[in-house]
């Protein structure tokens, strides 16, 4: 199956296409992995739009991009699609580096409406008046990038098509008076009573003028509905909707009727998250971002009696504010994956989910801390890159106290490299005052928030752990952990003087192969402020130093020790182990720390080496 199956294609063959892809996708997604209910629920909507707007003839920009899966199955890989998200295989999003046919390449919400736009003037420029359309979700459309550009339309002069895929979810419940208007717009009588009438006329039945005559009552029913206000009209946009999206006659008439409109327009369409498979539809929030699961019952492949970092932080932020009233979480549009579900449910009223807003999140935080209380962030490491400008100026430069719980730093697996935590060291490293805190395992994540709290520690404060699991007990870790001095490192190991390892985090565990070279081993659990004290006693024992990190060596930890040394006099060899300048692909967890030479063997054989060449660092 390809594109030119589906251009021009009927309803009928389309709907028959449309059970095969999801077969496929569903096939594929329960051996790899991936974004399965937000794929599932845009089968129909991307073959009643293909089917009209040729993709290989009009730009079509996919928000996120996480809902692609239909689109790459189209357009030239049917038969790779077995390898997505697999190391050397295709990617789970857009990427310009795939196809020609991806033409934007996206892995965070929001960016599709002002790429566009700047698709569509390079276009007018060019003298080609190709269509220029955009298929962005409801959680997306949320995103403050989403916003500013929508109201940058009118001001262009565009003649953009937006596809607003309404399922009423981005991966939790989506949140904030846009979702409520947008449901009360799903749910308006006037919907209900459109779609019967839709029915007559493709049936023949005299109901109107025309389908435009009908589009326009509804909207003009809806705009009464929400206080006379029409959110996207008010924006000078076209309005249509909302319309079944997986009605794929009655789309294909819409689609056909906007092609030649001369000025920009928003399509809406209801579409069921995980449609055409039952454990899905089901548990959306699950099969978002899905684990391998077992075909025939939807169960999970997930070890057993394993807990991830996030879901101990967010047992642990419980616990802690058992006793302490003024600890608040908030984290964007991810509950459950920043393991804060428990959290929202036990104290609802210290709790904020404020959708894909990381920047309000952010700002958020502080407000709160100007207030006394102690807010938590908990945002992945590469969603928040997007609120660095925040961190600095609302949180850093008013000495605010707030603690940013950094989830899926490092190297993320299959997500690949939209996804990846290799930048937060480097970013909090540039923030005045900040303090840096890499547990080494789950215990020790438990020990760190804990002391965080118990001792007060103030200003910007990161704690970085990655998308990891192990098999684990809450109260256990509970038990073991225990209020410590947290600036201070801790060696795990003492040699023979010849070299000293330094280790951020949870790549301790690799180092164990460096026995045989009988080096000192320690753990770096603050990676800023530098246990000082502690360097200068291992510069002075050792005749070179190894630092090692899951981020970008640029700007990174290993720096900050080379600066160190070098600013107190210092001549010693020094090797600094992390991600170098590049972009890392997708693959599995294992497989990416062996490709960037961070596992136990990559270690050894880069220590060896150096060892032997003696590299002084200047």
């Amino acid at each position: 199956m390809n594109i030119d199956d589906v251009v021009g294609a009927d309803a009928t063959k389309l709907e028959e296409m449309a059970r095969q892809i999801r077969r496929r996708i569903i096939e594929v997604v329960s051996k790899n992995g991936g974004h399965l209910a937000s794929n599932l629920g845009v089968v129909d909507l991307t073959l009643a739009l293909y089917s009209v707007f040729d993709p290989r003839e009009n730009v079509i920009i996919w928000d996120t991009s996480h809902q692609c899966y239909t689109h790459k199955l189209l357009l030239d890989r049917w038969e790779s699609f077995s390898s997505l998200r697999q190391l050397g295989g295709i990617s789970g999003y857009t990427t310009l580096k795939e196809s020609i046919f991806d033409r934007f390449g996206a892995g965070h919400a929001g960016t599709s409406i002002a790429a566009a736009l700047g698709i569509e003037r390079a276009l007018r420029l060019k003298k080609e008046m190709k269509n220029v359309l955009v298929v962005i979700g409801d959680g997306a459309l949320t995103n403050g990038e989403a916003l500013e550009s929508l109201n940058q339309i009118k001001g262009q002069n565009s003649r953009l098509k937006i596809i607003l895929n309404d399922n009423g979810m981005s991966i939790a419940q989506n949140v904030g008076a846009l979702s409520e208007t947008f449901a009360k717009i799903r749910t308006n009588p006037a919907y209900v009573k459109f779609k019967g009438l839709v029915k007559k006329m493709l049936e023949g039945t005299e109901v109107g003028k025309n389908l435009e005559d009908e589009l326009r009552r509804l909207r003009e029913g809806v705009k009464l509905f929400i206080s006379g206000f029409d959110f996207f009209e008010s924006l000078g946009i076209k309005h249509i909707g909302p319309i079944d999206g997986h009605d794929i006659e009655l789309m294909k008439k819409l689609f056909e009727r906007i092609k030649n409109y001369d000025y920009p327009v928003v399509v809406h369409l209801i579409t069921q998250k995980g449609r055409g498979y039952e454990p899905a539809e089901n548990n959306c929030i699950v099969f978002h971002s899905a684990p391998k699961f077992n075909l025939n019952t939807g169960e999970p492949l997930a070890k057993k009696n394993h807990m991830s970092y996030s879901e101990v932080f967010g047992e642990t932020l419980v616990r802690i504010s058992q006793k302490n009233d003024k600890i608040f979480a908030i984290t964007a549009a991810m509950p459950d994956g920043t393991g804060l579900r428990k959290f929202s449910q036990i104290f609802p009223e210290r709790f904020a989910d404020l959708g894909i807003t990381e920047q309000s999140c952010v700002t958020f935080a502080a407000g709160l801390a100007t207030m006394g209380y102690r807010p938590f962030v908990a945002i992945y490491s590469s969603f928040l890159q997007r609120a660095y400008d925040q961190i600095f100026h609302d949180v850093a430069l008013q000495n605010l106290n707030v603690v940013f719980a950094v989830d899926r730093s490092g190297l993320v697996g299959e997500d690949g490299p939209t996804h990846h935590g290799l930048n937060d060291i480097c970013l909090f490293r540039t923030i005045p005052g900040s303090k840096i805190f890499t547990p080494s395992n789950l215990v020790e994540l438990v020990s760190i928030l804990r002391s965080i709290v118990e001792k007060d520690v103030s200003g910007v404060v990161s704690v970085r752990y990655p998308r990891d699991s192990r098999e684990a007990n809450f109260e256990k870790l509970w038990d073991e952990s225990t209020v410590l001095d947290i600036f201070n490192w801790e060696t795990v190991r003492t040699g023979n003087g010849k070299i000293a390892v330094l280790a951020a985090g949870t790549l301790l565990e690799n180092t164990r192969k460096l026995a045989s070279l009988d080096p000192t081993i320690v753990y770096v659990r603050c990676v800023k402020p530098l246990d000082e004290k502690s360097l200068m006693k291992i510069a002075d024992a050792h005749d070179a130093i190894v630092t090692l990190e899951e981020g970008y060596i640029n700007g990174g930890f290993g720096e900050s020790v080379i600066s160190f040394l070098i600013k107190h006099g210092y001549k010693r060899s020094v090797l600094t182990l992390g991600v170098a300048e590049k972009f890392v692909s997708h693959g599995s967890r294992e497989e990416l720390l062996k490709l960037c030479k961070l596992d136990s063997e990559g270690i050894f054989e880069s220590v060896i080496s150096f060892l032997k060449k003696e590299v002084y660092a200047w």
